[in-house]
């Protein structure tokens, strides 16, 4: 059985198509088990039905597509049940659907067994004899097993497309795709599909005879590859604020010759060709931030492959393709670039959908700053067939519809018009404060890890920043940061902002974000020497980074220190001390002001302690997604369980409570960062709690403000007694979107989805 398992694995995966795989399975399936007969059904979500996909041994072997309501016949017990269904004699079972000149009437024995992905039944895969016996345990473990392998292909497959082309009944019109939302709004327009220049993955290994040659040929691609960068930011340099055209400056310090060229070379000179070397140093790159948890830093790592695609492309002297885009273009592709974004003419960029990416991705920030609606990850994404064909982005679901209906295309022009004139009237709040109208007020902040986040952060209304990440200068590098180079970095995010208040989180790598020049390698990243045990364990390091904002502050006198990951009061006091001796040091060169030293709290822990790390701290800081991730046990990254993260859960509205009284009790302030903090449906009950300031990206702002400047405090704190009984998110967010409806704020709803 094994070895049938194997096989039929392997030569599913190799088929040339679904339709082919599917029918491998069902052949191979039925040698294997030596019955008679075997069939696939999948889900239609749209119909609610199943539907014959595959099938062998029947009479009529030309049954595909032939469709049974979601809740009829045997199959659909199997599918409301959701465990396999086992029968010596099927056509006496009650719930026998007879299938008229079918030969399915042949059949007794019967064995069906649901395919699950993600706790959705995509399907039932079911073997059938003419001999009355039952299945024995082992051949249905089998069946089991081989369902479980199946479920990943239905999965992967865009199901719906699939069926229509299959059983030629429906039409394609609103096939909607669904992605990670990355940038708000609304955009309809035509599809433009944008390849990578090069693929550096395809690159073979070899050696060069010349490498004198080698590295001239890597120069003049590497220098042709920052005038092109260059052009570009001087083209989107009349569209973006000057401080945001720092990211096109990041890729130029990448291509410095102290940087990613010199990795390079030291690879070319033990004998590998320029193309080989690049592929080699950039993969190096990307694994380092590939592996890390923070999404933020992570995403950095696409940024890094792009450059390299395209320094190849300028080492195989390809030329791009000239695009032509129509009036209103949508970009879609695998990934996209800022250079891909410059490259589309003024007022003709209506949207963006990707395969890969996030809401962190280079391009998403990008995107937020110009207003383009963008969507990541979006999965089963054909977007090689989808070329000229008609496209709505809905970047607050995460939704790509293909193709929409005339009605659909028209409720989104209206929706996008509302769109536009509640930006009108947000851009009306950006200087007034965050205010209940009783007069209850709350300090909306920024979180923001590069200095081209400054702009959009001070245009939206910032009040400053609640959490700037100093992993950056560190996995840029392949040594330690200087003393200096950090002060110099600290420095300018601090005069940025100042005289605004800027939270400086310490430095958080660990297992699972690995510098190249201090590899960790553990079991369990998440729960290993990350955050502020390597900071304590590494003394030196921290005092060095700590020393480095005390001097960027002289004169300024805005800066914060934030401790991540902090677990107990003990670690919490070990780290002042090293940051009092670090004070002292400094103060003896210069008079310096001690800046207030605050503690996230991300794990359970510190929530059960917060008090304690309150009474001995200048404030508290929620990181709300590490909290949540670590309250419900849920690696949001994974997609097999990221369906149960929920923020709405009880248990983290409770823990959030729980702190913030603590935090009152000691007369500490407490601010919240991460998407609960930018989530205008859940602002209600943040507020309610009484949380002194919330921090989140620039372009979420408006919109929390809007939501603080509409409900009275008192009124508030009457919705979170109500809520915070409930015991269901699915309640909770009920009750909440209902809330913001009955106050006309309904468009707020799209934000926070």
């Amino acid at each position: 059985m094994l070895k049938f398992l194997r096989r039929i694995v392997e030569e599913v995966e190799n088929a040339s198509g679904f339709s082919e795989a599917l029918s491998i399975l069902v052949r191979l399936t039925k040698e294997a088990l030596e019955t008679e007969a075997c069939s696939v059904y999948a889900v239609d979500f749209r119909s609610h039905e199943y539907v014959l996909m595959a099938n062998v041994g029947f009479r009529n072997d030309n049954l595909q597509g032939f469709r049974i309501k979601a809740h009829q016949g045997l199959i659909g017990i199997i599918g409301d049940q959701e465990k396999p269904l086992n029968l010596d004699d099927a056509c006496t079972h009650p719930n026998y659907l007879h299938i008229p000149g079918s030969g399915v009437d042949d059949f007794h024995a019967f064995l069906g067994v649901p395919i699950i992905s993600n706790r959705r039944v995509l399907g039932v895969i079911i073997v059938q004899q003419k001999e009355k016996r039952k299945f024995a345990e082992d051949e249905e473990a089998f069946l089991v097993t081989l369902a479980t392998q199946l479920a990943a292909i239905l999965a992967r497959a865009e199901t719906y497309k699939i069926i229509t082309e299959q059983t030629k009944v429906g039409h394609a019109d609103d096939t909607v795709l669904l992605g990670i939302p990355s940038g708000p709004g609304v955009g309809i327009g035509d599809a433009v599909v944008v390849y990578p220049p090069a693929d550096l993955d395809a690159v073979p290994e070899k050696e060069c005879e010349d490498i004198a040659a080698e590295i001239i040929s890597l120069q003049q691609a590497l220098q042709k590859t920052r005038d092109t960068i260059k052009e570009l930011g001087e083209r989107l340099s009349a569209l973006l604020p000057k401080a945001e055209q720092e990211l096109f400056a990041a890729y130029l310090r990448l291509l410095d010759r102290n940087s990613l060229e010199k990795d390079i070379i030291e690879i070319i000179h033990t004998r590998q060709s320029a193309q080989g070397a690049l592929k080699k140093a950039i993969q190096n790159r990307v694994r380092q931030f590939e592996n890390m948890d923070d999404a933020y830093l992570r995403e950095r790592g696409a940024d890094i492959k792009d450059l390299g695609q395209r320094i190849l492309a300028n080492l195989q002297a390809q030329k791009e393709k000239e695009l032509v885009y129509p009036e209103q273009t949508i970009l879609i592709g695998e990934t996209l670039s800022a250079a891909d974004l410059a490259r589309v003419p003024e007022n003709k960029l209506a949207g963006i959908a990707l395969v890969k990416g996030s809401a962190n991705s280079h391009v998403a920030i990008l995107s937020r700053a110009l207003k383009i609606p963008a969507i990541t990850g979006v999965s089963n994404f054909p977007y090689v067939t989808l070329e000229g064909k008609e496209l709505i982005i809905d970047g607050y679901y995460g939704h790509v519809y293909v193709t929409p209906t005339p009605a659909l295309r028209q409720e989104f022009f209206i929706l996008a018009e509302e769109e536009k004139q509640l930006d009108e009237s947000l851009q009306e709040l950006r200087d007034l404060p965050a205010e209940t109208p009783d007069g209850h007020r709350v300090n909306l902040l920024v979180n923001t890890g590069l200095d081209a986040d400054a702009g959009a952060a001070l245009a939206s209304g910032s009040e400053g920043v609640g959490l700037f990440r100093t992993e950056i200068p560190f996995t840029m590098r392949q040594r330690f940061p200087t003393e200096e180079e950090q002060r110099i970095i600290y420095r300018q995010v601090l005069s940025a902002f100042a005289p605004a208040p800027v939270t400086v989180r310490t430095l958080d790598i660990g297992g699972d974000k690995p510098l190249p020049y201090f590899s960790i390698e553990e079991e369990n990243p998440f729960l290993g020497w990350r955050g502020i045990r390597i900071s304590l364990d590494q003394p030196d390091l921290f005092q060095a980074q700590v020393r480095a904002m005390l001097r960027a502050n002289r004169g300024l006198n805005n800066l914060k220190i934030l401790l991540p990951m902090i677990s107990g009061v003990g670690e919490f006091e070990e780290a002042k001390m090293l940051i009092e001796y670090a004070y002292r040091e400094v103060n003896q060169e210069e008079a310096t002001v001690m800046p207030p030293i605050g503690v996230m709290i991300e794990v359970p822990s510190a929530v059960y302690q917060a008090r304690g790390l309150a009474r001995r701290a200048d404030f508290l800081s929620v990181g709300s997604n590490d909290l949540t991730q670590y309250l419900l046990a849920v690696d949001r990254n994974n997609a097999q369980v990221a369906g149960i993260y929920n923020a709405y859960h009880p248990a983290v509205l409770h823990a959030l409570q729980q702190t913030v009284r603590a935090a009152h009790l000691e007369g500490k302030p407490v601010s919240i960062c991460g998407e609960l903090a930018g989530d205008p449906i859940i602002t209600i009950l943040l507020v309610a709690m009484s949380f002194n300031s919330l921090s989140t990206t620039a372009s979420n702002l408006p919109r929390i403000k809007w939501v603080i400047r509409r409900f009275p405090y008192h009124q508030m704190r009457k919705f979170l007694k109500e809520v915070i009984k409930y015991e269901d998110p699915v309640d909770i967010r009920t009750y909440l979107e209902e809330t913001l409806e009955r106050a006309g704020l309904g468009g707020l709803i799209r934000a926070g989805k």
